[in-house]
């Protein structure tokens, strides 16, 4: 009760505002609350959720502080490029229904716009709400606790049953309990374990930098069990990330020491998930492949009700092999014969006994030829060859403005190619422009503030992280990532702006 007086009293002496509260509200709800539907929209398995009405709340919170000028925005090259995306995301959608007819529905190409100007937004408000080095602190100190709280709810999934709320499909999207079983990824309270996994190795980095700022061991704990949880999501490309920045960001402040725990840590932890051993070791591998002399159509033995990521068909390289084929092998190929004769049968209006389905099946394998072929998996062959050629050609067709938001299906898998095939070189450009000012801000404040450099690298090396990231996935689409990413963007952002004094009061 004497907090909650306390808060009050601050309220009313203005020392704590609604957007303040808010702030720290949203810290807690938007990565903790469960992905649940509130209303599914036609055409797509997006869906209104219940978050999107809190960040309608907490915008409605600034724009009245605005209008009513309690607080007020200055010109700034960043505060400026953010609302001239937006302007470009919602033309190239016009443009492209009215136009070009590249995308069907106008009402899901604004959707498309309209999501990322609520991402972005978010910016605005963490921009506004820091007034000074500690309380910049307090909302970090949060932060951590929120990380703790989603890896160890990802943790009960894999060990205790703790139920999961998914969108990795249009059915699971419907917001089904989900029990995962001892092969599943987990994604804590997130709808997939991509995204869970590029929410963790944003804030990674930051955790070591709350470490190294205010020496409490409380913070390692933080990012062990972060780790954990991490290797428990089996997302190579989020664990790739955390190879390449992790490291680096030690070594460049010569803590060799935490270094070696750090990696002793993660050579212990990462057996623990037989799911990202596998996937990495399977990423390529070398497999045998049936080739047709006469139409050069290439077959794979794949059995896809395995648990295990099977072989996709985009042959990196191949040669002649003495390798001899299994029973297995030859099972699987000459099903996938089988079931090619039985469609084309059916699509002509033919019936075939099952003597002449045979027979057709043993001719048709005796023409193929064996060779040794490097294949990468199915899900990185599906990107080379179907999503990401897709966004290629969307970009090459329309390299101004793009295709439209939502005009190349829910995702591509690459951000990068995302944003160019929907919105252009003036999309992507301005896009880029701002994340990479962003990072340049935290590097040259790390610089000019030794004192500092923890937490501005730390967030520096979480945003490095996001962009390997968004080499395999659209990681700035994903809602719940993307809406904390931009609130700390925001706030360090408006920290960068203030006198040296308020800057250094981070560090006590």
């Amino acid at each position: 009760m004497k907090l909650i007086k306390s808060l009050i009293n601050r309220f009313k002496a203005k020392e704590i505002t609604l957007l303040q509260i808010s702030v720290w509200l949203y810290i807690f709800f938007i990565p903790l609350w469960p992905k649940l539907p509130f209303k599914t929209i036609t055409y797509t398995y997006i869906a209104v959720r219940y978050e999107d009405f809190f960040v309608a709340f907490i915008v409605a919170v600034f724009l009245f502080d605005l209008v009513t000028k309690k607080i007020k925005l200055k010109r700034d090259w960043v505060l400026m490029a953010i609302p001239a995306y937006w302007l470009v995301v919602t033309l190239s959608a016009f443009l492209n229904f009215k136009l070009f007819h590249t995308t069907e529905s106008l009402e899901l190409a604004l959707l498309h716009s309209f999501r990322r100007v609520e991402y972005m937004i978010i910016f605005f408000v963490g921009y506004q709400v820091i007034r000074n080095g500690r309380q910049l602190r307090s909302f970090l100190q949060g932060l951590m606790l929120v990380l703790f709280l989603v890896s160890i709810y990802g943790v009960g999934q894999k060990f205790w049953g703790w139920p999961a709320i998914q969108t990795m499909n249009p059915h699971y999207s419907k917001g089904y309990l989900l029990t995962l079983d001892a092969a599943s990824r987990i994604s804590s309270t997130f709808g997939g374990h991509y995204d869970l996994a590029a929410f963790l190795v944003f804030l990674l980095p930051l955790s070591l930098g709350m470490l190294l700022q205010y020496k409490k061991i409380r913070y390692f704990l933080v990012f062990a069990v972060a780790l954990v949880c991490l290797i428990f999501t089996a997302s190579r490309v989020s664990f790739v990330a955390y190879l390449v920045t992790i490291p680096v960001y030690l070594l460049i402040q010569k803590r060799f020491r935490l270094l070696a725990v750090v990696i002793a840590l993660t050579v212990v932890l990462t057996p623990l998930s037989d799911t990202l051993t596998k996937r990495i070791n399977r990423t390529f591998r070398q497999e045998l492949v049936w080739v047709s002399p006469e139409t050069g159509k290439t077959i794979v033995a794949r059995d896809d009700t395995s648990v295990e990521l099977p072989a996709g068909d985009f042959i990196i390289k191949s040669s002649k092999t003495d390798l001899k084929q299994t029973p297995e092998q030859v099972f699987l190929v000459k099903r996938e014969i089988k079931e090619t004769i039985i469609e084309e049968a059916k699509q002509s209006g033919q019936e075939l006994t099952p003597d002449q389905i045979n027979a057709q099946v043993e001719a048709a394998f005796a023409k193929l030829t064996p060779v040794s072929s490097v294949l990468p998996d199915i899900s990185f062959a599906t990107r080379l060859q179907v999503e990401w050629p897709r966004a290629i050609k969307a970009f090459l067709h329309s390299p101004i403005i793009g295709r439209g938001p939502g005009s190349i299906t829910e995702s591509t898998d690459n951000d990068y190619l995302r944003n160019l095939g929907e919105t252009g070189l003036l999309g992507f450009g301005l896009l880029m422009f701002i994340i990479l000012t962003l990072q340049w801000r935290l590097l040259q404040f790390g610089l000019k503030y030794k004192s500092l450099l923890p937490l501005f690298w730390g967030l520096l090396f979480g945003g490095l992280a996001l962009l390997v990231n968004a080499l395999y996935i659209d990681v700035f689409e994903a809602s719940k990532v993307a809406l904390v990413i931009w609130l700390v963007w925001g706030m360090f952002y408006k920290l960068t702006k203030l006198s040296s004094g308020a800057i250094k009061e981070l560090a006590t």
